[in-house]
């Protein structure tokens, strides 16, 4: 990875981009794609398509979201602390202790989970915290010097935490699920430009938004786009570490490659010509089993416009939905390969039905 990839990768994963409040973190995203794009456009919602080839009647997709999970505002006590709903799949029990940003008109206020200490609680059958009794404290005596803050019912939240490395081998950090995704798309249509390799057919790189709260972005850029092929990227489960089921959540390993999925929603030709090119250019890879939804933006583009040609190539992640979401480097450089040679083996009017 070169400098500017790394300062893109780390600019853009460190940026705030709450479901529904996407639109810094897009802008950042659109800026490094530009040079390597023919057009762009972005829908009413903040989904962003670079698009490559735009007079080619063929269409194929390369997508991940943007969003990450995050929580708001929804009641202020009269002695100022703040209780929250989840925006996305935000998980109340890691949430005491840390120290967050509430988004506000006059910029960020700084806030913290506070917690009781574990010597003043009654520890006998104690509860995990819940979104009921984790609460915000931003240092305000009363609920009016909240407000005065810019804080109101509404206001967006999000972890503080920022991208590192482990060991010099995992990245680390909030949000990787799924802006790492979109750095590995905008990757490819840098390798592609880069390479000066001509596609026999529009290329439509897309990064969607609201996918954490019911695939919302896809569903409405792939109404417009009405693509032929789909291939989505977006994040897996390792299942290598403690508390882990293999027997029910597979075996994937972080640094043993992309994730191939199975499953109804999947188009089996394009997942074969995924696989095929994986043996052909030596690109290590792993299976999964989603059974019958894959959970991801895939299913929006397979059931869109009478039925999408979809795939999906999952990057193995550890600790999804926390601000320690781990991924190994060597995954992140060949899912990125993966979906580049992929789209080098597609031919233009492919036809992937099962029957003609």
């Amino acid at each position: 990875m070169g400098k500017d990839n790394y300062e893109f990768l780390e600019k853009y994963l460190n940026n705030a981009s709450p479901t529904g409040f996407e639109a810094e973190g897009q802008k950042l995203w659109l800026e490094y794609i530009k040079p390597y794009i023919d057009e762009y456009f972005v829908d009413t919602y903040g989904t962003v398509v670079g698009v490559v080839n735009p007079a080619a009647e063929y269409k194929v997709v390369i997508e991940a979201h943007a969003d990450e999970i995050s929580w708001f505002v929804n009641y202020i006590t009269s002695e100022g602390y703040i209780y929250l709903k989840r925006n996305g799949g935000s998980d109340a029990l890691i949430a005491p202790s840390k120290r967050v940003n509430i988004h506000t008109k006059k910029g960020i206020v700084k806030a913290i989970f506070g917690w009781p200490a574990i010597h003043v609680r009654k520890l006998e059958n104690e509860k995990a915290p819940t979104i009921e009794t984790v609460f915000l404290d931003c240092g305000a005596s009363n609920k009016e010097e909240v407000e005065a803050m810019g804080i109101h019912v509404g206001s967006v939240v999000t972890f503080e935490d920022e991208f590192t490395e482990l060991n010099n081998r995992f990245y680390v950090g909030r949000a990787l699920d799924n802006r790492i995704g979109g750095y590995m798309i905008a990757e490819v249509a840098r390798l592609l430009k880069e390479n000066n390799n001509q596609l026999p057919f529009g290329l439509y790189i897309v990064n969607a938004v609201q996918e954490e709260v019911g695939l919302r972005g896809a569903e409405m850029v792939a109404h417009r786009i009405k693509p032929d092929v789909a291939i989505i990227t977006d994040v897996t489960h390792d299942t290598q570490s403690p508390m882990y089921d293999k027997k029910t959540s597979g075996d994937i390993h972080c640094g043993k490659g992309p994730v191939i999925a199975y499953g109804p929603a999947v188009q089996n030709n394009v997942r074969d010509l995924i696989i095929q090119t994986a043996e052909d250019k030596k690109i290590p890879f792993q299976r999964s089993a989603v059974s019958r939804a894959t959970g991801t933006d895939t299913d929006a583009f397979a059931y869109s416009n009478a039925g999408v040609a979809s795939a999906l190539i999952s990057l193995p992640l550890k600790y999804m939905h926390t601000t320690v979401e781990t991924v190994h480097k060597d995954d992140v450089e060949n899912v990125i390969k993966l979906i580049y040679e992929t789209l080098l083996a597609i031919q233009d009017k492919q036809d992937f039905r099962y029957l003609s």
